[in-house]
């Protein structure tokens, strides 16, 4: 019995490896076919996006405070866990219904192929990688299960090829499968002694095949079909990934001659940066820019191809080539994007010096008719955002942006072109990878996340946080600098005070500023820390007068309100 209960272990674990195989198999087959269509018709990627839009707000949130930047890293990862679970189980039921198996893979092939089509920029061919990878792993599962149990090839149950049916009696009285037996004849004892073909299927449903004997398992035709499967898996995948490659415009950006801007900005204040360690510069590094949006793989937009079609509730339509764009007389804005879900404290703001055309001058000559209220844009990708006309319209430098500190776009922030609007949030404003403006109205249409119960309208609430020290770190006693950032984008900061446990406020030092569309540095010198715990807190006041309050409100519906507070050791 000892030996049988290995030996199903043993089954099963090869049955959960060919499963695993198999389902490798039709992700690598799935990406390569997706590289030839469309790189964001791979199946894990398909699956990906449709999670993403059918998402809880709620787990959206907890997922971003949870991993940050890396929640689609652990999506993907999530998903392919999954995946390698159902794989390894539907292996299993290879074993006995090798039917069944094959029509699970392909239930989950069939669910890529909905989730690939479904997606907003779907072409008429992107169900085919989730339908062919499903198919050849169908197929593949099929093959290693064959190799690894031979139908012509039957296990006995012991050395002798028999089973002891009753495990109260032996040889002796007990009910003998015999190895050689046709019929079943009668035992020592009375009992039915049972044939070759006629083992107990209710003891040892490990390694019977329905209707028929059990099939021996051979490692050699396991360990073959594992290392094909594998092969193809990883040739398939890295082919699929090439394919890909091909479609990335990375080259193309890097030919981009920036033009000059028709009025160029002064230089930054040198007094604009403080230059502390630990403090966040005045200016973002392109690299270090907070990135969130809903794309799993980076749009790849040709710029020789991209166009901007402007319509709606306009007078004449406009419609602007890459080239046209960088004809038309640019400017430069410093700005400081926010992300709503950005929590008190939190790191989604960063500020940059960008150049683009003037959005309210393009709108003007596609002469906005009366009623309109929203600029409904849209990403190549589908999302969309809605954008009050009236702020663009105000004068503040609403930009149609080509550059982010004086190179193209990255490709993460929406390269070749994107939207940026000082003094709203960024779901409201600032499309990547846009390709589309339809002026309307609010009561008419909404948004990606106004569908999902944020505010249809944005504006940035005043806010500071606290760099340095940071909170939670340990300090030594003595004179101490506490530091950071404030913003109010398109009022601009006036004051930022500070105090330590519940202590009177200090006014801190500000740092200068090329205008009121950017975060400002502050800084307090001369903190006297003594040993203990200590709490510090920091509240801003723009220039319109308003005070941050100290009433916390969550990300959820229009961005958080609260003082930011740390907690610091000082030994």
């Amino acid at each position: 019995m000892k030996d049988f209960n290995a030996r199903s272990r043993a089954d099963a674990w090869a049955a959960a490896l060919a499963g695993l195989v198999a389902g490798a198999v039709a992700l690598g087959v799935g990406q390569l076919a997706a590289g030839l269509i469309d790189p964001g018709a791979a199946p894990v990627i398909a699956v990906g996006d449709a999670t993403v839009d059918r998402t809880p707000q709620a787990l959206k949130d907890w997922a971003i405070r949870t991993f940050g930047t890396n929640d689609k890293v652990v999506l993907i990862g999530g998903i392919v866990v999954v995946l390698a679970l159902v794989a390894a189980g539907l292996g299993l039921l290879a074993r006995r219904r090798p039917g069944l198996a094959t029509a699970g893979l392909l239930v989950f092939g069939l669910v890529g192929a909905v989730a690939a089509s479904t997606r907003p920029d779907a072409g008429s061919l992107d169900a085919v990688p989730s339908v062919l990878g499903a198919a050849v792993g169908a197929w593949a599962l099929r093959v290693i299960v064959r190799r690894a149990w031979p139908p012509g090839r039957h296990a006995g149950l012991d050395q002798d090829h028999s089973a002891v049916r009753d495990s109260g009696e032996g040889a002796h009285g007990g009910e003998v499968a015999g190895a050689h037996g046709g019929e079943g004849a009668t035992g020592a004892g009375g009992h039915r002694v049972a044939g070759d073909g006629d083992v107990d299927r209710a003891r040892y449903p490990a390694v019977m095949r329905a209707g028929g004997r059990p099939h021996e398992f051979d490692r050699r035709g396991l360990l073959t079909g594992v290392v094909a499967g594998v092969a193809v898996a990883g040739v398939a995948g890295l082919a699929g990934r090439g394919l890909a490659g091909r479609l990335e415009v990375g080259a193309e950006r890097a030919k981009i001659a920036l033009p000059r801007p028709a009025k160029p900005l002064r230089p930054i204040p040198v007094g604009a940066d403080l230059r502390l360690k630990d403090l966040s510069p005045f200016v973002t590094p392109n690299r270090d820019f907070y990135r969130i949006d809903t794309a799993l793989v980076l749009p790849q937009v040709d710029p020789k191809t991209w166009k901007l079609k402007i319509h709606g509730m306009v007078d004449r339509p406009v419609e602007l080539t890459y080239d046209q764009l960088l004809r038309r007389p640019l400017r430069e804005a410093d700005v400081t994007l926010t992300c709503v879900s950005n929590d008190v404290g939190g790191p989604y703001v960063g500020n940059a010096r960008w150049l683009g055309a003037s959005l309210a001058d393009i709108l003007r000559e596609a002469g906005v008719q009366s009623g309109a209220d929203m600029l409904l844009s849209t990403s190549t990708d589908g999302w969309t955002s809605g954008t009050p006309v009236d702020v663009v319209m105000d004068g503040r430098d609403a930009l149609l942006a080509i550059a982010m500190n004086g190179e193209p776009l990255p490709l993460a922030h929406g390269f070749p072109v994107r939207q940026v609007v000082p003094g709203l949030y960024g779901y409201v404003s600032a499309t990547k990878w846009i390709t589309e403006i339809k002026v309307g109205r609010y009561d008419q249409e909404e948004a990606y996340w106004t569908e999902r119960g944020w505010a249809p309208k944005g504006p940035i609430k005043t806010e500071s946080r606290i760099d340095l020290p940071r909170g939670g770190s340990t300090i030594r006693a003595g004179r101490t600098r506490i530091a950071g950032v404030a913003w109010a984008q398109h009022k601009g900061i006036d004051a930022v005070e500070v105090r330590v446990d519940k202590g009177p406020w200090r006014q801190a030092s500000l740092a200068e500023v090329p205008g009121i569309d950017t975060w400002r540095q502050w800084v307090v010198d001369g903190w006297d820390a003594t040993p203990g715990e200590h709490t510090i807190e920091v509240r801003a006041t723009d220039a319109t007068g308003y005070t941050q309050t100290p009433d916390y409100a969550p990300v959820i519906p229009d961005g958080a309100t609260g003082w930011h507070s740390i907690l610091v050791v000082v030994k």
